[in-house]
């Protein structure tokens, strides 16, 4: 059984959001717009890692966030304690018995978890009471950004891979439980094969790996000993860590403890790498295994890597076959975030009209998309060409045209003979998930497939190409028409 978001944590999570959430909700409650019906969308405005996508993960955990929202008596009872700044009730005894009784009725749509997706897009889309969608903001943030984040890094470090395998080594340098065990999932789904996080392979069926630390080889009085007292012990499990003291010696007296195991009936299934010149010392650890009679033994390389020098260590011709991967991928080294909003973008009175809302700014990237918005994305037999963002209130026509949102002048014609697949899909309505949860195997097998569906130069590391990704043409005129009126009028 794997575990689902209450078997981590308490079985409401609704306190895992920022005040100021609650106390809008209090405002939407006092002032009768509570049950206003809204529309949020959550996007992020640039591609992690200067990278040319993302891989949008963390709605299971979303659909799951949605399905068990209560607030507890203990709950209400903290809440009770809060204090303005007048030393009087933060909220008032009816509000918490309101929140007491509250059950979701929200529709959140969002994309597959696994699905690539660009800047601008919504990952998720949530349509309900005001009051409801205001409260679930900071929570979905909180699941999707990070996780999209850790995927996103797995999936560039596994390409640079090449299809070697890659294990996640990085719960001891993760930011708290939380941060491993999401990571741990995130980096699975990503491309990760295993990973060495016992307690994230137990609760998400991950695979796990490991073998000995520097502290064994140096628990004993010399290699030699360490090596063969570990092969004694764990004979079907010996990767021997090489670089105690000297790397080449290291694996010379591997070898020894491999021919022992050998002579037992059982196989040495490598030697690690930790420090030094991996390109250089993968190739002697290579031709020493070979020349010893040991060609299946796998060279695995740890020491802080990420894609980048993944990438260059096979260029240099580095002979590993297996890579660690630990801080730089459980931290989304050099990107300590994705940067996800979620913006209000239509709402409409009980049984009214839709009034579309737009959030502006100096910055064009950071101006918010009005709307109820849908993603289209286009293939054709050489796989996904360009993706439309689009009004569900407007309509697409026959013949479409994408607009950049950040630069009116790229625009691009929908190819006729293009197919088109809308990615966003129902989630969750009010407590009821849509359909079963995916197993993480299925979400693994998307990202795979989904990054197959790019052209490569989207997928390289410097200077990727970008993606066509547009807002359908009468969605930007609409979009236009709402900056420039309210520039022009009072706000």
């Amino acid at each position: 059984m794997i575990a689902q978001l209450h078997d981590l944590y308490r079985p409401s999570l609704a306190l895992l959001t920022d005040l100021y959430q609650l106390t809008m909700a209090y405002a939407y409650w006092r002032t009768g717009m509570a049950e206003h019906e809204a529309v949020f969308h959550l996007t992020f405005r640039k591609n992690p890692f200067a990278g040319g996508f993302a891989v949008a993960v963390g709605q299971s955990y979303a659909r799951e966030l949605v399905a068990r929202f209560a607030f507890t008596a203990d709950d209400l009872a903290f809440l009770a304690t809060l204090r303005g700044n007048d030393d009087a009730p933060l909220f008032s005894d009816d509000f918490l018995s309101y929140l007491g009784a509250l059950v979701p009725t929200v529709a959140v749509d969002a994309l597959p978890e696994g699905t690539v997706a660009f800047p601008h897009e919504p990952v998720l889309r949530v349509r309900g009471p005001i009051l409801q969608a205001q409260l679930l903001e900071t929570a979905l943030l909180n699941v999707i950004n990070f996780q999209t984040l850790i995927a996103t890094k797995a999936a560039r470090v596994a390409m640079a891979a090449g299809g070697q395998p890659v294990l996640e080594f990085g719960l001891r340098r993760a930011q708290g439980i939380d941060g491993a065990l999401a990571a741990s999932r995130a980096a699975y789904v990503g491309g990760c094969a295993a990973t060495s996080n016992v307690l994230a392979a137990k609760l998400f069926g991950i695979p796990v790996r490991g073998t000995h630390a520097h502290s064994w080889v140096m628990s004993f009085d010399d290699e030699r000993e360490a090596f063969a007292a570990y092969a004694a012990a764990m004979p079907n499990n010996c990767v021997f860590l090489v670089d105690t003291y000297e790397t080449r010696r290291g694996v010379e007296r591997a070898i020894e403890a491999g021919r022992a195991l050998r002579a037992r009936g059982h196989e040495m299934a490598g030697v690690r790498l930790d420090s030094g010149d991996l390109a250089f010392l993968s190739n002697e650890a290579r031709r020493l295994l070979d020349a010893a009679g040991f060609p299946k033994a796998t060279v695995v390389a740890t020491n802080d890597l990420d894609e980048q020098l993944i990438a260059s260590l096979k260029q240099q011709g580095a002979a590993i076959d297996v890579w660690g991967v630990g801080t730089r991928l459980a931290t989304a080294f050099d990107q300590p975030a994705l940067g996800g909003v979620y913006k209000l973008a239509a709402i409409r009175r009980p049984g009214g009209e839709w009034r579309y809302r737009v959030k502006l700014s100096e910055q064009a990237i950071k101006t918010s998309t009005p709307g109820i918005l849908q993603v289209r994305r286009f293939h054709d037999a050489g796989g996904a060409v360009c993706d439309m963002i689009w009004d569900e209130l407007l309509g697409v026509p026959a013949a479409a045209t994408l607009i950049d949102p950040n630069d009116h002048t790229r625009r691009r014609a929908v190819p006729t003979d293009a197919r088109g697949t809308d990615l966003l899909v129902p989630l969750v309505r009010g407590r009821e998930p849509f359909g079963e949860a995916e197993p993480l195997t299925a979400v693994r097998e998307r990202v795979a497939n989904e990054l197959g569906q790019l052209h490569a130069g989207v997928k390289r590391f410097a200077n990727p190409h970008q993606y066509p990704v547009g807002l359908e043409a009468r969605l930007y005129e609409r979009k236009t028409e709402l900056i420039l009126a309210a520039r022009e009028g009072p706000r």
